[in-house]
């Protein structure tokens, strides 16, 4: 029995959708469905069972949960990926119990079972990448996260490199994902997504200006990563439990806003038409500039398949998602 918590999310449904694929439907999801439509990312999966997030965490709280898990099934993996990922949630209490203490218990949970347990970092916990983006445990400690979000991923690492298991797990920094299924994520959504609705709406699409003078207006550097190749990347350490600790999972090169918005308008068949804006005071102390994943560690671990070139990737998003209205395995 697998068990893929975030099941329903943008990389939890690719990586259930990928498990179907390879013939496995023993999946318990857990989630929390909310008063989203995050439901739509379930309809075309296969799955033993699903469970709202605070019923499994009473599970696990109370140490019953091999007596509960569908037929009777032995734990053999958790795919931990449900965790607030709003880089602006302001509560910090809550971030603290959602992503660090539940992590830590479906950790401990894992490992008791002798289960094989991968979970979400972020690369949010790199900061301004001032130490660089090095997947490198050892230097977990100088790294430091600009806002809440990635301090609380940050505090799990940390934990799991100081309990001595890190060499047990998988913890995977996701750099910046999108494709099918991420409707659901509100202000958090891509730019692709946010550019797609925006140009179909106006023609035009709005870029925040650069407030620093190494980069020109859009020219803002990320590490892009289609969802689907981010979920075959998390399911390569199913498959290989041999490899422990903290992996990039990313495009390993860059890509700049611009460029992304180029791909977008070319994938609608639309002219270019970028309006730059000023960027908010309250996120420019914040805001990064760069980031680019190392990968070389992935690959030392036998992952050999190349990430999807971004124009082909927003192409397939668009072309076969978007405008068609489809979710993942639909």
């Amino acid at each position: 029995m697998i068990i893929v918590t975030g099941g329903a999310g943008l990389i939890g449904s690719a990586v259930v959708q990928q498990l179907n694929q390879l013939g496995r439907e023993d999946i318990l999801i857990v989630d929390h469905l909310g008063h989203t439509d995050k439901w739509r990312n379930l309809a075309a999966l296969r799955f033993m069972d699903y469970m709202e997030k605070d019923s499994f965490e009473q599970i696990l709280d109370a140490g019953t949960l091999n007596g509960r898990l569908p037929g009777g099934r032995p734990l053999e993996a958790v795919i931990h990926l449900g965790a607030c990922s709003a880089t602006t949630e302001p509560d910090a209490t809550y971030l603290i119990r959602n992503n660090f203490e539940y992590s830590r218990k479906l950790a401990l949970t894992s490992l008791a079972a002798d289960a094989r347990f991968i979970y979400a970092s972020s690369a949010a916990t790199y900061g301004d990448g001032e130490h660089g983006f090095a997947d490198n445990e050892q230097q977990l400690a100088q790294l430091r996260p600009m806002n809440m979000y990635g301090y609380s991923k940050q505090l799990f690492d940390v934990w799991a490199l100081r309990q001595g298991i890190m060499d047990r797990i998988a913890g995977i920094k996701y750099f910046n994902v999108y494709g099918p299924n991420e409707q659901h994520k509100g202000e958090m959504r891509s730019l692709v997504l946010k550019a797609y609705e925006q140009i179909g709406a106006t023609g035009t699409l709005r870029l925040f200006k650069s407030h620093r003078t190494e980069y020109g207006d859009g020219e803002q550097l990320r590490d892009f990563i289609y969802v689907k190749d981010a979920a075959a990347m998390t399911l390569h350490f199913l498959h290989n439990r041999e490899a422990g600790g903290i992996y990039n999972v990313g495009g390993g090169t860059t890509v700049s806003w611009n460029r992304l918005a180029r791909a977008v308008f070319n994938a609608m068949e639309k002219p270019v038409t970028i309006e730059y804006i000023d960027m908010p005071e309250s996120i420019r102390s914040t805001y990064q500039y760069l980031t680019c994943a190392e990968t070389a560690k992935i690959h030392a671990t036998g992952y050999e398949k190349a990430v999807t070139p971004v124009e082909e990737a927003v192409s397939d998003y668009i072309r076969n998602y978007l405008v068609p209205g489809k979710r993942l395995g639909d």
